[in-house]
């Protein structure tokens, strides 16, 4: 987002255009391109979503070892099986030795407090709290998983160049100059991801984003429980004792001659560890991962954004899920290992036996878990604008902190610019384009009218004409991948000055040459108080070089402080208006009409 701008430059551009064929539309012609817009559909029909988008399924999960070999993690099922008998083996021999026998008496697992036994048991507001961390945590993990389909990579630069990938679960990117971001998502089955349709990252974005803001506040409302209740001794080490306790307890439980259970009033040092973490650690870490994901904050926290790429947050963020998966299987199995009613009784009832109490509230609480896990995908494809509605009423709250961050220019530079771009969009196909593109834009006019004093069409050269900005910054996809590239072209300061908005003008509507996947033509409508933003341009040079086919020749727009897919490609027109609830579906742009994106995705 952030970086390097300059006006006035000489354009490094390419040889002068031809002269460019008399006008044949008038500068009205703008609000034609209303007709070719295509009203979307409130309901998802699987077989024709993002354009009959076929289902692709991702390959084992692969880790890249040395510079370009790469390890299948499926075979971590069959070492870890092979390791997991050698521990026990090793565990139980070593329980043999005097020493560790001595050391196991001295440090038996469980570290007790002076006030373990007053605070024993488990208040409801423990269960509830636990019932809705649960019940959260599907919804955020499924629809987490959908989101990491959307671009199956991940990197530690924030470059995002196919190859350099430390993780990926796709094929690796095929030998093709046109491969898109769109093309390279794969899927999962609707019980897994949420709601299980390939390149539905606007409808999983609703609900991760939406259902986070919940997990948030139940987790804060557990710490501050924790503290004033004094429950907090149970998950903090108060005693450096804890890890010769915790290694003694992982000995007990390798070795299969598992530790007396204690859970009633304190738990085993190893189990206060893993809670620790998981509470106090992993639990923030997603939160501050999240939000190193977030375009908006890049752009105001440069400090952090110039060191630690949003690659590297959304990596850790990854690593973050891989800990509470793990966590919730160790837990669970635990838990229905070493006594499944007694832990059961304790969490669900506030008994401390061995009745059946605790199980039947337990399985009438994983009755309501199955009814949400099962209904979640088939709700959102019935009712997407539903979701997409809640959703922005919990996480909108917060997007709005970020929708006025501004980019400043200079913090890219040239050395900074990545290798590659990811290509992204439909392209566009038609007799129109395609006749343009094949005498340079000779015939090429950009129509801008609507509510401005001086409509105008613009050719190539008239464009190139106008005064010369240049500018690299950093590209933020809603799939996930990321890169720096330098712009050149003008300032839609120009623009703005050249037709003069009318005060009653607050959006500029950019119209694409090209149509969308779901057919009807690509659209995006942006604030006016962002194109007088300095790093609002259209761009017609990328890299030194005019703009290619892939990335949006003639003109393309960017905006940074948006997302990519706000950036229309290909563009044909710009219109301004007052409001964009006529057009299209009146949801401010064509991925927002038909696959439920917010107009604005500012984090």
């Amino acid at each position: 987002m952030d970086l390097t701008s300059s006006a006035g430059a000489d354009p490094a551009g390419p040889d002068p255009l031809p002269t460019p064929a008399d006008a044949v539309l008038t500068p009205d012609s703008v609000r034609a391109f209303r007709t070719r817009l295509k009203q979307p559909e409130d309901t998802i029909d699987p077989s024709t979503w993002a354009g009959s988008v076929p289902d692709v399924r991702g390959t084992a999960p692969h880790v890249r070892i040395g510079h370009d070999k790469w390890f299948n993690l499926m075979w971590l099922i069959p070492l870890g099986f092979a390791a997991l008998v050698v521990a026990i083996a090793v565990a139980q021999g070593l329980r043999e030795i005097p020493a560790v026998q001595d050391f196991m008496r001295t440090y038996p697992g469980t570290v007790e407090r002076p006030d373990s036994q007053q605070l024993a048991g488990f208040p409801a507001w423990v269960s509830w709290q636990h019932f809705l961390n649960l019940f959260f945590m599907i919804f955020i993990i499924r629809s987490g998983v959908q989101i990491l389909t959307d671009h199956p990579r991940l990197y530690w630069t924030r470059h995002s160049t196919p190859g350099s990938e430390w993780f990926r679960f796709q094929k690796p990117v095929p030998d093709d100059p046109l491969w898109t971001a769109k093309q390279d998502s794969v899927n999962v089955p609707g019980w897994i991801g949420l709601p299980g349709l390939r390149h539905s990252i606007g409808l999983a974005r609703w609900w991760h984003l939406g259902v986070d803001t919940l997990w948030l506040l139940n987790g804060i409302v557990f710490v501050i429980l924790l503290f004033v209740t004094g429950h907090w001794t149970r998950l903090v080490p108060t005693s450096w004792d804890v890890f010769p306790n915790a290694l003694s307890v992982a000995i007990q439980y390798a070795s299969l001659n598992w530790p007396l259970e204690h859970g009633w009033y304190a738990y085993n040092s190893l189990q206060l560890l893993a809670y620790f973490i998981t509470v106090f650690i992993a639990a923030p870490l997603a939160l501050i991962t999240g939000l190193g994901m977030s375009p908006a904050l890049s752009t105001r926290m440069r400090w952090v954004s110039s060191r630690f790429s949003i690659q590297v947050a959304r990596s850790l963020h990854f690593l973050v899920l891989c800990w509470f998966l793990m966590f919730i299987v160790i837990h669970v199995t635990l838990v229905f290992t070493t006594g499944a009613l007694a832990n059961l009784n304790h969490m669900y009832a506030n008994r401390n036996d061995q009745t059946w109490v605790g199980f039947w509230i337990f399985a009438a609480s994983m009755v309501v878990v199955i009814v949400g896990w099962v209904g979640a995908s088939p709700l959102t494809i019935r009712k997407p604008r539903l979701i997409q509605r809640v959703g922005f009423a919990l996480i909108g709250p917060a997007q709005r902190l970020f929708e006025h961050v501004d980019a400043r220019p200079g913090q890219y530079t040239e050395k900074d610019i990545s290798p590659y771009l990811w290509h992204n969009g439909k392209y566009p196909e038609t007799d129109e384009y395609r006749e343009l593109f094949d005498n340079d834009f000779r015939d090429y006019r950009l129509h801008i009218g609507g509510l401005v004093e001086s409509p105008v069409e613009l050719s190539m050269t008239e464009v190139r004409a106008l005064p010369y900005h240049e500018q690299i910054t950093q590209h933020f996809c809603i799939q996930g991948w990321s890169g720096v590239a330098k712009w050149g072209g003008v300032s839609m300061t120009e623009i703005l000055n050249t037709v003069q908005p009318k005060p009653e003008a607050k959006w500029a509507v950019f119209y694409s040459l090209g149509d969308g996947p779901d057919g009807g033509l690509y659209y995006d409508a942006h604030p006016l108080e962002q194109m007088r933003s300095e790093l609002a341009m259209l761009a017609y040079d990328m890299n030194g070089e005019p703009l290619s086919y892939g990335h949006g020749a003639p003109l393309r727009l960017r905006n940074e402080v948006q997302l990519g897919f706000k950036m229309v490609k290909w563009i044909r027109g710009i219109e301004f208006v007052a409001d964009f609830a006529d057009l299209g579906g009146g949801y401010g742009g064509y991925n927002q009409d038909h696959e439920f994106f917010g107009y604005r995705q500012s984090i």
